[in-house]
């Protein structure tokens, strides 16, 4: 790598590193809490929903880290936003680690859910640091510098995943000592960032407001976010404030899920909408970045969502270790895949909208493989495919939005990545959990109806727009699996059976998600065909007050 001669200052080279290693805490934290997402639902009697949801408050706390975070970054500095983030980091610790044994099911939920939120803001506003800062020290080969960035994220998940899970059980490590462990690489980046100095973003050294940074965002963009925000009100913030409600003995903690709680949810989400647009000065918005926006929320779904079930699903299917082993296995290509942006772009001739359609292409195949498998070996070659596939959705899609519009500055890009986050939270991870639960009960419903009446979980799953159903209870379905065949009883293997049919179906509907997304990337490449070729743009002229129009590259 040319790092040196790439960068635009003398430290280039230690900020890189030291964004990689904040992202790295991110996905040790992220790969070891989704390890012991087993342990909780036993230990704590939560549903499979309940469980994707903690899950998934890994994912939709990233949101409001990294908007608030890009919309603040060219005001307060990076270095504020970092030591934030570090902070944030401790104590999302001592929150998660207050439940132990005997702590109440609505109890455990609340504090597992808000040190989880609160983890993934500390990681969201890093992210608003890394992407933005190595976008503007690399303009000349943003793909492959973010692609590096990002190569943090599977090396964390690998780390994790040994931690968390093989290591973990080997050694009998309770789960607390095992999350705590996300703390080494967190004093590591802040050691790393400390007394560095920052340069400013193309759009903030060109002196462009807040508001000219907005403008491509407009009406539009602003429309996604505000969408995303009333559904993390209504399916996050609501369930979370009703197991308050039950935890304090309240009468009316049903009101956090009623029909004017919805309507309190969509409320709020008109009101972030107005007042994005507004900053935006009502403009209606760049059509490319909303379609990007969009497609990014797809991102996030199908990478993180299922990053966040696939060892348990994995591990359902075969075994826990082998699902662990798998999940590093995938981690470790897409850590080592993330290095070759530059080689595949420019020596295979892929522009980065073609990297990401034969990746949507590959992650649809891999999925529908994965949900087949029955041997390890035919896991490995699966998984390998699905790996390939969702390696540089990401960085790729980050990449396109500094690419395209420079002008945004870190705005654009740190909304991206909110929305993506967000989508894996509310949509993939809860809809994988849903779809868990729903897909489970069906098939143990429909061979062992009296079984199921009695694996059935106490609390109903619901989910977006669709029906409500009773999954199964998770500390009877754990206790199950953890037996040995040999020594289950007949229901007790109707009910692992039901539940590893229901992880195949999940997986079928997850790969619906990359299919839709190779359609959109297919459309926009013959769009770009059409008008001459994918090319970089700069800042237009008549923003920074010149007399030149944009330029391209």
């Amino acid at each position: 790598m040319k790092i040196k001669e790439d960068g635009i200052t003398p430290n280039a080279g230690r900020l890189l590193w030291a964004g990689f290693m904040a992202i790295l805490a991110a996905g040790v934290g992220f790969a070891i809490r989704g390890g012991i997402l087993n342990i909780w639902s036993s230990e704590f009697g939560f549903t499979q929903l309940q469980v994707g949801m903690i899950n998934g408050a890994g994912l939709t706390g990233f949101t409001f880290g990294i908007i608030i975070g890009g919309l603040l970054v060219d005001k307060v500095g990076y270095g504020r936003l970092v030591a934030a983030a570090f902070i944030l980091h401790f104590l999302s610790a001592v929150v998660t680690f207050l439940p132990g044994g005997g702590t109440e099911t609505a109890t455990a939920f609340v504090l597992l859910w808000t040190g989880t939120f609160v983890f993934a803001v500390a990681n969201g506003t890093l992210e608003a640091v890394a992407n933005p800062l190595v976008a503007t020290i690399f303009p000349t080969n943003r793909t492959h510098y973010l692609n590096i960035l990002h190569a943090s994220w599977p090396a964390g998940l690998v780390l994790g995943s040994f931690i968390g899970g093989y290591w973990g059980e080997t050694l009998g490590l309770g789960w607390k000592l095992r999350l705590g462990l996300f703390l080494i690489p967190t004093v590591i980046y802040g050691l790393m960032f400390m007394g560095q100095k920052f340069p400013r973003s193309e759009a903030s050294e060109k002196g462009l407001k807040l508001g000219d940074m907005l403008k491509d965002v407009g009406i539009a963009g602003s429309a996604v976010v505000g969408v995303f925000i009333a559904l993390f009100v209504k399916d996050g913030l609501g369930p979370l404030l009703q197991g308050f409600a039950q935890m304090q003995g309240m009468e009316n903690s049903e009101f956090f899920v009623s029909s004017t709680w919805m309507y309190i949810s969509a409320a709020v989400g008109v009101v972030v909408w107005a007042a994005l647009s507004n900053a935006a000065g009502w403009a209606a918005g760049a059509w490319l970045l909303f379609v990007l926006f969009l497609t990014h929320a797809l991102v996030g779904a199908v990478e993180l969502g299922t990053d966040g079930w696939v060892q348990n699903i994995t591990g359902n299917l075969l075994t826990p270790t082998q699902g662990t082993l798998l999940f590093v296995f995938t981690s470790s290509i897409m850590f080592l895949l993330r290095f070759c942006a530059d080689f595949i772009e420019k020596k295979v001739g892929l522009s980065p909208l073609g990297i990401l359609f034969v990746c949507a292409v590959l992650a649809c195949i891999g999925l529908n493989a994965v949900s087949a498998i029955t041997t390890f070996g035919g896991a490995l070659g699966a998984l390998a495919i699905y790996a390939i596939g969702k390696t540089f959705f990401w960085p790729t899609m980050l990449a396109v939005v500094g690419d395209r519009f420079p002008q945004t500055g870190a705005v654009a890009m740190s909304i991206m990545g909110g929305i993506g986050m967000m989508s894996g939270g509310l949509v993939g991870s809860a809809g994988l959990g849903y779809a868990k639960d729903r897909f489970t009960a069906q098939v143990l419903q429909a061979e062992a109806p009296e079984i199921y009446e009695q694996y059935k979980a106490s609390e109903p799953s619901k989910w977006l727009v669709f029906e409500e159903v009773y999954g199964l209870d998770g500390t009877k379905l754990g206790a199950a699996q953890k037996k040995p065949p040999e020594e289950r009883s007949e229901e007790e293997q109707k009910v692992v059976e039901a539940s590893i049919k229901g992880d195949r179906m999940t997986l079928r509907a997850d790969s619906f998600i990359p299919a839709t997304m190779a359609v959109i990337y297919l459309l926009l490449l013959l769009y770009f065909k059409s008008i001459g070729g994918y090319k970089v743009q700069h800042i237009p002229a008549e923003l920074t007050g010149g007399t030149e129009g944009p330029m391209e590259a």
